[in-house]
């Protein structure tokens, strides 16, 4: 089993302070000292971290939203997704509930793809990606009402060959989209090859949060003089720290995910 992993590790932090308090996260001020350099500060999104989920329906095509995102002033294709802002909630129960409220499906075949810092050069946020599959579609009465900028989805059933040429061609930019694309192409094709890829289940550690003290959004950084090296459970040891731990027509009733009425695009 490979060693290649990243390891956990708080740096002795002097001062930590909120100097932006948003709707959504918080930016944080903290100042820190590493073995390789001393007296850094930097400013950090404190985050509540998300969850993404790539659906994949039994004519193996993926589910795409299309929401806009004003930051980049642009309608973008994506999958599912949504954040970890129910306290006490799990991560999978929160996937579970963004697969209703986003697409109006629910899905008996969980797995998890990957862990993800999506910008940790200034953000604390974390994603997991779900893998879901055998769909249904939730009744129209049930359903969820979408508003703000959910209110004008759009959604698309597409091959994953389709998908993997729009990621190469720079027509889908979203990372966790193109991130759930290719993860989809490999486990697809392994299964294709009768080579399954071994998924880790809904419950496997997050390995760079759970165990962990929270940093993110609403946590109270501690201060400490020393630095710590974190175990994260199940982990292989590393270095010298040991135990580390719809159809191309449109989505109706009887046409991939049962019970549906929508018409999504092709």
């Amino acid at each position: 089993m490979s060693t290649l992993q990243d390891e956990p590790y708080t740096p002795s932090i002097s001062g930590s302070e909120v100097v932006y308090r948003g709707a959504v996260w918080d930016i944080r001020r903290e100042s820190f000292d590493l073995p390789e350099a001393s007296g850094l500060v930097r400013d950090l999104m404190a985050h509540t971290g998300a969850v993404g989920i790539a659906v994949v329906d039994d004519q193996q095509r993926m589910l795409l939203v299309q929401q806009y995102r004003h930051p980049v002033r642009s309608r973008l294709w994506e999958v599912p997704a949504g954040l970890l802002d129910v306290a006490g909630e799990d991560p999978v129960d929160a996937a579970k509930r963004e697969l209703v409220e986003e697409a109006d499906l629910t899905a008996e075949r969980w797995e998890v793809l990957s862990d993800s810092c999506l910008t940790p050069g200034g953000s604390s946020e974390t994603m997991r990606l779900y893998l879901a599959r055998d769909l249904t579609f939730v009744p129209e009465a049930d359903r969820h009402e979408r508003d703000e900028e959910e209110a004008g989805f759009r959604f698309r059933w597409v091959s994953v060959d389709e998908a993997l040429d729009a990621v190469a061609e720079g027509r889908v930019t979203n990372a966790i989209a193109q991130l759930a694309i290719l993860q989809v192409d490999r486990v697809l094709r392994a299964e294709a090859a009768g080579q399954p890829v071994q998924l880790r289940a809904v419950d496997s550690p997050r390995p760079l949060v759970d165990g962990r003290p929270d940093f993110g959004r609403g946590a109270e950084a501690e201060t400490r003089s020393e630095p710590t090296e974190n175990v994260v459970a199940g982990s292989a040891p590393t270095g010298n720290v040991a135990g580390r731990n719809a159809p191309t027509g449109g989505a109706t009733a009887g046409d991939g995910p049962t019970g549906s009425d929508r018409t999504d695009e092709a």
